[in-house]
């Protein structure tokens, strides 16, 4: 598990979940889960209450992050190359930890 805090000035709020692994044989006993609640614990720590993360569509780990909380936005279709080898979709999510920010898109008042 790794939580990638974003480099640029203007989103210093903002941090990327990476490189989310459990071994094989230590899968379904709730290892994902407290990483990605330790990750979350982390960025409040470090004031980037918002966290973006990419999977494949579809998998386990699609459905661990839709059962905690976090929001899809998208697919992006042939983003990245399969272990097998072709190209592969992910799907692009993202969570607010604690309440949202008063965000108006451009042009509104």
């Amino acid at each position: 598990m790794q939580l990638h805090p974003a480099p640029q000035p203007n989103q210093a709020h903002r941090a990327d979940i990476a490189k989310l692994l459990v071994h094989r044989r230590a899968r379904r006993q709730g290892l994902a889960e407290a990483l990605m609640r330790r990750a979350e614990q982390e960025a409040l720590a470090r004031d980037r209450p918002l966290l973006v993360l990419d999977t494949v569509p579809g998998t386990a780990a699609e459905r661990l992050y839709r059962r905690l909380g976090w929001q899809a936005v998208g697919v992006i279709p042939g983003y990245a190359r399969l272990p097998e080898g072709p190209l592969g979709d992910t799907c692009l999510f993202y969570k607010w930890l604690g309440p949202a920010p008063d965000w108006q898109p451009p042009g509104k008042p």
